[in-house]
This record gives C-alpha cells, structure tokens and sequence, in this order.
C-alpha cells in the first residue's frame, strides 16, 4: 500500500537488529488517517473470508484491528498482556517471544469472548518471524475457533515468519513488505 510505505520512508528508522520504529505513527502514536486508509484495504483483502471476529494481540495490533473490523462490522478481541481482576479464573493462555521487547510475553484471552464456531481473522502490526502471530493461532484454535486470514500492516520477509503462517493454508496479506534492513536502508519488495 503506497501511502503506509511512503510514510516508512518518511518516518521509519531502521534501528539495527531487525528493529524498525515506527512509533510516530502506528505503535506508540497512531496516525488515524493513515490507520483508517490501512483498515479500509485489509477489511477490502478480507471481504470475502466470512470473519465472525478480528483477533490481535495488545497493544500496537488493536488500532490496525480496529479499524479493519469497522468496515467489516466485526468486534474485535485483543490478546492482553496481562491478566485484569475482571478476567474469569480460567483463560486462554500462551507465551511468545516479543523481539522488540527481548523475553516472552503472555497472551491471554477470556473464554467470554472466542468461541467454538468462530471464523477469526488476524490482524497485527508487524509480521516478523511469526511467533506472536503463532501465539493467537493457538490462542483461538484451543477456543475452538477457526482462522481464516491472518493480515499485517508491515511484513519483514527476511525473518521468515510468513513460511510458519502459510502452513495454515490460509491467505496471508501485508501492505507493506520490507525484504531488507541492511545498514541503515529498509528496502520494500516493490523496489
């Protein structure tokens, strides 16, 4: 999607390791425009998915979720970090490795809010190596729910993640795919 790789260039900085910042737009300041403009093309990608919910992890996934879930009239479940005193006893829980943070995150969701039966599309910031993205799938398939499509603003194809998410034999779509961070470049896939 143009718009969204035209402000990586602009804004992103390659911090090295595989670490690109985008926090002056999506993850710690989110550009509404930009993340409505992102949301309408996902929710485009997946029309025809049957979604009954959008599934992410907190916090950098919920406004791309959001505003994906809008037009598609879907409600949205996030993944928490941590547990909340609202949170039944038994929930859903799994680890995964969260790179920027370097140590395993858990990712809990309340049994009130996936279902067995539910058709669930994916939605996060990044797709990287996979492994958060892996974490819901778990997530939602012990609820019994199915995955349907799973869809990234930005995708680092250099880390592999997308050859773990196609073995789900679901349509896997990013609007933004960087093939490289050498250096300080960050290059796209369409140049």
């Amino acid at each position: 999607m143009k718009e969204l790789v035209a402000r990586i260039r602009q804004d992103g900085k390659n911090l090295g390791n595989g670490i690109l910042k985008v926090d002056s737009f999506i993850n710690h300041q989110v550009d509404p425009e930009l993340m409505d403009l992102c949301g309408q093309e996902l929710a485009r990608r997946f029309a025809n998915v049957d979604a009954t919910k959008v599934l992410t992890a907190e916090i950098s996934g919920i406004a791309p979720a959001l505003l994906t879930a809008l037009p598609l009239g879907l409600p949205v479940v996030y993944a928490r970090k941590t547990k909340p005193v609202t949170m039944p006893d038994q929930v859903y829980l799994t680890l995964a490795p969260s790179h920027t943070k370097g140590r395993m995150v858990e990712l809990i969701i309340s049994p009130e809010h996936l279902d067995e039966g539910d058709r669930v599309l994916i939605i996060d910031d990044f797709l990287a190596s996979g492994a958060t993205i892996m974490g819901l799938v778990r997530l939602a398939q012990t609820a019994g729910a199915r995955i349907v499509g799973i869809g990234t603003l930005i995708e680092k194809t250099f880390e592999g993640g997308r050859d773990l998410l196609e073995q789900l034999g679901v349509p896997v779509e990013s609007l933004a795919v960087i093939t490289s961070m050498d250096e300080d470049q960050i290059t796209f896939a369409d140049s």
